[in-house]
């Protein structure tokens, strides 16, 4: 028999469990507007509307949008010349809108505005003959967007602190650094730190480049993982905001598991549990939170309680062509 029915009182009744629900969680401004340029893209020119990459890393948001008529590549060379395409939220290397442009297409660029920011630093640091620093996740979407802003080989990729001790700069070189936007605060801080420490003329942006909704989420998990037993994080594993919110919570002592929707849960983990913590990745929506503490809620009373660190009212515009 599964766990958490064992703990159940021997009556049948369930056992009480505390599910805190941190607040901010789910979707970001950047990621409500992404979703919202496929969404409007297919009803002004109709099905099918291509989109380059995942729109967000989330497979629920990527069916639902394929069901309404978006068709997900890898590459430009899948779209024909004639049908719209989408640019994901994480951004593009300059090549990619180049491209569209040769081949006459409709593009949207649905990068968020803050990536996007990111993409201007870099252009105005390798103006001012900056070698920039770029701290990232190799591979990940985001990172290769921002250093195809910038001409090969004016852009170094570092992740930990052990990357900075192998940099061959000297404190003669003119130097910037820049960061992903869903990276871990604290890890990043260390890195930045140890950036200054080896190179003092190390120039960064006025503000940090991690967004917003990353920080916010970050500091919510914190908010709730020591009152724990669990936390349980809604998101895809190929969602850096979402592995970073699992890394938080580990960190401050509390076993947490990475789901996409309540069926991965396994009921063993509730052994012995009280509280369990629950939030989401910025690429994922409130309805697989709901679905989570309803999970929850079929093998133990749930009591839930929302733990509120920010409110956020951030909205971005959408393109000139989905407005005019």
């Amino acid at each position: 028999m599964n766990a958490p029915f064992q703990e159940n009182r021997a009556d049948g009744e369930k056992l009480p469990l505390k599910v805190l629900i941190a607040a901010p969680r789910g979707f970001c401004a950047g990621v409500d507007r992404a979703i919202e340029i496929v969404e409007k893209s297919i009803e002004r020119y109709g099905a099918p509307v291509y989109v380059r990459h995942e729109i967000v890393h989330n497979r629920f948001v990527v069916d639902s949008l394929r069901e309404k008529g978006a068709i997900f590549v890898e590459e430009l060379d899948e779209v024909p010349d004639d049908a719209p395409v989408v640019f994901s939220a994480h951004g593009v290397p300059k090549s990619v809108p180049a491209e569209a442009e040769r081949r006459e297409m409709v593009y949207l660029d649905a990068t968020c505005p803050l990536v996007s920011k990111v993409h201007r630093q870099a252009e105005r640091q390798i103006e001012k003959g900056q070698h920039i620093i770029f701290i990232g996740h190799e591979g990940h979407p985001e990172v290769i967007g921002t250093m195809g802003q910038v001409p090969e080989g004016q852009m170094t990729l570092v992740e930990t602190v052990e990357d900075v001790a192998k940099l061959p700069f000297t404190q003669e070189d003119s130097l910037s650094y820049l960061t992903q936007t869903t990276l871990s605060v604290d890890d990043t801080a260390d890195v930045i730190n140890a950036l200054k420490e080896r190179y003092p003329q190390v120039v960064g942006p006025r503000a940090e480049d991690i967004c917003y909704a990353t920080s916010n989420r970050q500091a919510a998990v914190k908010a709730i993982a020591a009152s724990c037993d669990l936390v349980l994080v809604i998101g895809a594993p190929n969602s850096s905001n979402s592995l970073r919110l699992v890394e938080v919570a580990e960190r401050m002592g509390t076993t947490s598991h990475l789901i996409q929707r309540a069926s991965e849960i396994d009921p063993a983990w509730l052994e012995g549990a009280g509280t369990v913590g629950v939030t989401a990745g910025a690429s994922a929506p409130e309805l697989l939170v709901r679905e989570v503490v309803e999970k929850l809620g079929e093998w133990r009373t749930v009591e839930e309680e929302k733990i509120r660190t920010a409110e956020e009212k951030m909205v971005f515009k959408l393109p000139r062509q989905l407005t005019e």
